[in-house]
């Protein structure tokens, strides 16, 4: 009875103690709390316990500063009239800690949604209008382009909202099915072209070298016909002083003997007859073997001889 008589007459302690305890709350980590009084706001309080007014002030919201991310996927127009399909992943955070940039973000928008829909739609807004000045063969190599793009366009709407965008990654990029089996034509008909151009310059250098080989040979056969021809003609007239230096010499021994000298005639005809069946190979030669036609050739012989004297005597 003396413990409820005093509970009873301490009550007011207990009371104050827990109007105390009320204030008390605690801001996790990667958070900074926003405090506000009647409606009107009043400051920021970082991570761990802190105090607020009991019933007077309340913590508003909660702001995360840390890094957040979100898919996309949207479709574009080029400039002439193909449809691109954009998927990307959109990585951004609160600009910093500090007072100001906390008020943005706790203030600009009611709720995330509606920060993470004017977001979206300032994101696809600027992909579309870069996409529209270009055509669909060149949207494929503008990753990168597209990208610094929306990032100096969109960091500028976010500072105001007090957020930064951290990165911006155009994962996949798509058309429709018929545009993409255009482009894959396209291709394969570009890489069927280059080949054949190819195969053209293969051949063309090929029938060139094989021109050029085919004329160095023609040249060098010809040269080397050319000397033979020098050394063959070189021959026979070696051939032919023998022939006339021994004729003279055999001539004279003959007369000195008194013996007739178409004996050196007949000798030479034979003698013709000897190489024309040792190197005819073969060669069907035809020839008056008969007394008459021997006659007769040996004195087709002696006109040319005499003839020969007469035109060296005249001279």
């Amino acid at each position: 009875m003396e413990f409820v008589s005093w509970l009873f007459g301490n009550w007011y302690w207990f009371f104050l103690l827990g109007l105390l305890l009320s204030g008390l709350f605690t801001i996790n980590q990667g958070y900074i709390g926003v405090i506000t009084m009647f409606g009107k706001y009043r400051r920021v309080v970082r991570p761990g316990l802190n105090f607020k007014i009991p019933f007077l002030e309340k913590v508003f919201k909660r702001v995360s500063v840390q890094n957040r991310s979100v898919e996309l996927e949207f479709q574009a127009v080029t400039q002439d009239q193909a449809n691109v399909y954009f998927k990307s992943m959109l990585l951004y955070s609160v600009q910093n800690a500090d007072e100001e940039t906390i008020k943005k973000v706790a203030f600009k928008f009611i709720t995330d949604k509606d920060l993470m829909q004017a977001l979206v739609r300032t994101i696809e807004g600027n992909i579309r209008s870069f996409v529209a000045t270009k055509k669909q063969a060149e949207v494929l190599g503008l990753r990168r382009e597209i990208v610094q793009y929306v990032k100096v366009e969109v960091d500028h709407s976010l500072e105001e909202w007090g957020y930064h965008l951290q990165d911006l990654q155009i994962n996949d990029i798509t058309f429709d099915k018929l545009i993409l089996d255009s482009m894959s034509k396209v291709v394969a008909s570009n890489n069927l072209k280059a080949a054949a151009e190819n195969e053209g310059q293969a051949l063309l250098i090929t029938k060139t070298k094989a021109a050029e080989a085919d004329g160095n040979a023609i040249k060098i056969s010809a040269e080397a016909e050319k000397e033979a021809a020098r050394l063959r003609g070189q021959g026979v007239a070696l051939f032919r002083m023998e022939v006339a230096a021994g004729m003279t010499e055999a001539a004279e021994q003959m007369k000195q003997a008194n013996l007739d000298t178409n004996v050196i005639l007949f000798s030479m005809w034979t003698e013709a007859i000897k190489n024309f069946a040792e190197y005819g190979k073969g060669n069907v030669i035809f020839l008056d073997g008969s007394a008459d036609g021997m006659e007769k050739t040996m004195k087709q012989i002696q006109a040319l001889m005499f003839k020969s004297a007469g035109n060296t005597s005249k001279e």
